[in-house]
């Protein structure tokens, strides 16, 4: 079985970060930077080579592939800031009305600019889906 290519390494979260060559998403990294650590306790790892993931959990499918993944995270990608909200977003559908312009994948959040948003919601949003991960990965 091949390992997963997104692992969690020591790289330095916010020389990453100042690395960011589109001005205001550097800037708009830093705030959600800040909104993770502060949501999760959390001081935040770089997974790979772009994402920047907050806490961890142990993962096993029923093929028996299984790893470690983070519990929420984002990544600075040049057509959006990307917002891993690892549940999905079926049961955030009252949060998503209110958030703003926005746009998901299965498990994505992606958001042009944060001023496109409600950072109160996006706060709530992200607090909810570790809330949910950290009791599945008790279970």
């Amino acid at each position: 079985m091949t390992e997963l290519k997104t692992q969690k390494n020591d790289g330095d979260v916010e020389a990453f970060l100042h690395s960011v060559e589109n001005k205001r998403r550097r800037e708009d990294s830093f705030v959600i930077l800040d909104l993770m650590r502060e949501v999760t306790g959390e001081p935040g790892a770089l997974w790979g080579t772009s994402i920047i993931g907050f806490g961890s959990y142990h993962y096993k499918y029923a093929s028996g592939r299984e790893g470690d993944w983070f519990v929420t995270g984002f990544s600075p990608r040049k057509q959006n800031m990307t917002l891993y909200i690892m549940p999905g977003f079926e049961q955030y559908d009252d949060l998503l009305n209110k958030l703003g312009k926005h746009k998901t994948g299965k498990s994505c959040l992606y958001i042009n600019k944060l001023d496109d948003v409600d950072l109160d919601v996006l706060r709530e949003l992200v607090a909810q889906s570790a809330d949910y991960m950290a009791i599945q990965s008790e279970e």
